[in-house]
């Protein structure tokens, strides 16, 4: 496949444009004699000033009902990624904009602990990465994910990680103290293990091998660590199931989860033209597998069908994911992430006096 691979036109990003955000009637279009570098923006930070942290969901699509993102919009640059249309509330485009402005929680940890302090907070599984990767390369300087971690770890409220980034191994130590209270486990995104396909498709995000060194880290030091196969894109990376999963078995993992590649609303256009620009000649291929899978549509939004797809060609995609789990020794044990040791610091320090 690599031959295949033609060299990104900008660089370090996962888009070719910035369309417009459908919410909008008027739009801006550039003069591509005005000289102004709209292929490789530079990355913004914004401030964020959220009052909330823990945001709430009631999809049954997802393992979770609630989750943490520190971060909106993500440096990662995935091409595919369903959050993208989330930036559009915020007055920007799906496009170079969800990977180039990047807003910044930088209250999280505080919001955290008063909302975990609060009686109102049932003790429950929080998500990180339910929307953004809450590790995107931001994280490395700013340290918000980590610091939502130690507030976690501080209450025993049982946490789950989803990640493409290797940088989930520098909070080993936190996660390790949470394990052992039943409260934390990381599964990490593995999309292809051809580093070429990764630099166009996830262009900041962890190249393959590092990421299966996170999962061979991760267990080495007792975490509960699995594989997210996700997206499979049909006609572009199905046929590396079952190598993937016997690559992140290798590497300790023991769970593994798979969905099929969402494009809603403009990420189906940014989607496109992504493979016009990389792999033409796969184009009709991937999109009629995946309107074979949605009723004649490119997606489908509707709950509990979003992550998955009908017809002959998802069915062999789930069968090969099965079989490639049994053959590699994956059976997905019970997690147990647990509530039981959930505690209010403050409430402890109140009763000594």
């Amino acid at each position: 496949m690599s031959s295949t691979i033609k060299p990104e036109p900008n660089r370090g990003r996962g888009a070719l444009s910035s369309p417009p955000n459908r919410f909008f009637k008027l739009t801006v279009h550039r003069d591509p004699e005005a000289g102004i570098d709209e292929i490789s923006p530079k990355t913004e930070f914004l401030r964020d000033s959220t009052k909330t942290i823990i945001a709430h969901n009631d999809s049954p699509d997802v393992g979770f009902a609630t989750s943490v993102n520190p971060y909106r919009g993500c440096e990662h640059g995935c091409i595919y990624c369903f959050a993208r249309p989330t930036h559009e509330y915020l007055d920007f485009s799906v496009g170079l904009d969800f990977e180039t402005k990047i807003l910044v929680k930088e209250d999280a940890p505080q919001l955290l602990r008063a909302e975990l302090s609060s009686k109102k907070w049932k003790p429950q599984l929080l998500a990180f990465s339910g929307v953004t990767d809450c590790y995107q390369p931001i994280e490395r300087k700013l340290t918000l994910t980590r610091q939502c971690l130690e507030v976690c770890l501080d209450y025993r409220n049982p946490i789950i990680i989803i990640t493409k980034n290797n940088l989930v191994t520098r909070d080993t130590d936190i996660l390790i103290e949470m394990a052992k209270f039943h409260c934390a486990a990381v599964f990490v995104s593995v999309t292809t293990l051809n580093p070429d396909l990764a630099r166009i498709m996830e262009p900041r995000a962890s190249i393959p091998e590092r990421r299966l060194a996170a999962i061979e880290t991760l267990s080495a030091a007792g975490i509960p660590v699995g594989v997210m196969v996700a997206p499979v894109i049909p006609g572009l990376t199905d046929h590396e199931i079952p190598n993937i999963v016997e690559a992140a078995a290798k590497a300790g993992a023991q769970h593994a989860g798979l969905t099929i590649v969402r494009l809603p609303y403009a990420v189906k256009e940014i989607f496109e033209q992504w493979l016009d620009e990389h792999f033409p000649e796969r184009k009709d291929k991937v999109l009629n597998h995946l309107r074979d899978m949605r009723g004649g549509k490119l997606n489908n939004n509707n709950f509990g069908e979003r992550m998955g797809g009908d017809g002959p060609f998802a069915e062999q995609i789930e069968s090969l994911f099965r079989i490639s789990c049994r053959k590699s020794g994956i059976t997905n044990p019970e997690l147990n992430l647990s509530t039981d040791s959930f505690r209010r610091p403050d409430d402890k320090q109140l009763q000594l006096f």
